[in-house]
């Protein structure tokens, strides 16, 4: 592929090397006069973004915030929302990985109502959102995992119980998405291989759900197909750029690509649902604050030996994406763990640094989690205590 190219699933996504530099452009679509970027510690000081907030403080009132790390909480969502409501923003823009995009989204729900974010989270209670007063969003990703960029959610952390609650809205969809695989070139080794999973835990939990959804299904196994040809090119550069080794940076931005397209499709193809990997890795976040592609990265095997009696005849089909001559479907869960090990992932809650007496907090929250209801196999609390035990190695 060569050029930016768009399509849209349903949003617009501008996609190819140097799209970001559409920004601009986007604004001015709009109509927008004073926008506020959104992003990370990490992404606000990095080169390629200060000089976009350049390049737009050029030409429009800007503003930025950039007080986002780690799980994002509901105290991050409140001060962003004081930063866009001080500066009268008419238009948000999200940059960075999950997280960030996650808050920019919760950001656009308190800064055009009353409220504490809590207030709007999914629930019998739950405050109504009116998406017409929503400013709109326009998404820059930075990493390639949760696809957040092309969802209608948000998973945003209580401060005080950890409890991840979702806020939901379709009027939360990105207007654009500027998906531009030259921002992630510098991820490290370690982030490009968790959030990597992430966005394939993502594509193996929504094919295998019970739901039907054949489009769902399509797109999901096309996700996983680029996961196999580019996670690993992605993260060997990454290794071989940060030691100093010479590296093909066509290989190197031609894998970038796949990755971000994957992501993409993978949070696409969740809305036919999760799993119970998420299930275990929402707990793990909850109780731990383990990184959320890092905990799906680790519990996927696990899980996955878990669901492979209900559904034989998928994992066959996705065994046959990474080897077309496989003959049983425990063939996938076997790559899946050579691949865990190949990228450095730890192979288990131990190693991990999870301490083995936080078991019997894990599993009422895993139980407590929604995504485990849509797994092909159903889950209870002695199955939740199994596969923990076993990631632990117990």
């Amino acid at each position: 592929m060569s050029g930016i190219v768009t399509y849209n699933f349903p949003t617009r996504i501008r996609f190819g090397a140097g799209a970001r530099h559409e920004l601009c452009e986007a604004i001015r679509g709009f109509g927008a006069s004073r926008p506020a970027f959104v992003t990370d510690r990490g992404i606000a000081k990095l080169g390629w973004f200060t000089a976009l907030v350049d390049a737009v403080s050029a030409e429009f009132e800007t503003a930025v915030f950039s007080e986002i790390w780690g799980n994002p909480v509901g105290s991050q969502v409140m001060a962003g929302a004081a930063v866009t409501r001080g500066h009268a923003a008419d238009l948000i823009i999200a940059v960075g990985g999950g997280a960030a995009v996650d808050v920019s989204k919760a950001i656009a729900v308190v800064h055009s109502h009353d409220g504490t974010i809590m207030d709007f989270a999914w629930g019998p209670d739950m405050a109504p959102i009116d998406a017409a007063k929503l400013p709109p969003i326009v998404a820059i990703p930075s990493t390639a995992g949760t696809g957040s960029e092309v969802g209608r959610s948000a998973v945003i952390s209580d401060d005080e119980t950890h409890a991840k609650k979702i806020i939901f809205d379709a009027g939360l969809l990105p207007r654009i998405v500027l998906a531009d695989p030259e921002v992630t070139l510098g991820l490290p080794a370690h982030l490009t291989a968790a959030t990597g999973f992430d966005a394939l835990t993502h594509l193996v939990e929504a094919f295998l759900t019970h739901e039907h959804h054949p489009m769902c299904d399509g797109i999901a196994q096309e996700g996983i197909r680029l996961v196999a040809r580019s996670l690993e090119t992605a993260v060997d550069c990454a290794k071989k750029q940060a030691a100093g080794e010479t590296i093909d940076d066509a290989a190197h931005l031609a894998a970038r690509a796949d990755m971000l397209d994957a992501s993409m499709m993978g949070a696409t193809a969740f809305q036919k649902e999760l799993g119970v990997t998420h299930s275990c890795a929402h707990a793990l976040s909850t109780v731990a604050d383990t990184h959320h592609g890092l905990a799906n990265a680790v519990m996927l095997p696990f899980a996955m030996r878990f669901n492979l009696e209900a559904v034989p005849e998928k994992f066959l089909r996705l065994a046959r994406i990474i080897d077309p001559a496989a003959k049983d479907g425990a063939e996938f869960i076997t790559w899946l763990e050579g691949l865990r090990a190949r990228l450095d992932i730890p192979a288990g809650l131990t190693s991990l640094g999870i301490a083995k007496d936080k078991l019997d907090d894990l599993i009422p929250v895993a139980v407590a989690d929604m995504c485990h209801q849509f797994n092909p196999r159903p889950v209870s609390a002695d199955d939740f205590r199994a596969i923990y035990s076993e990631a632990f190695g117990l």
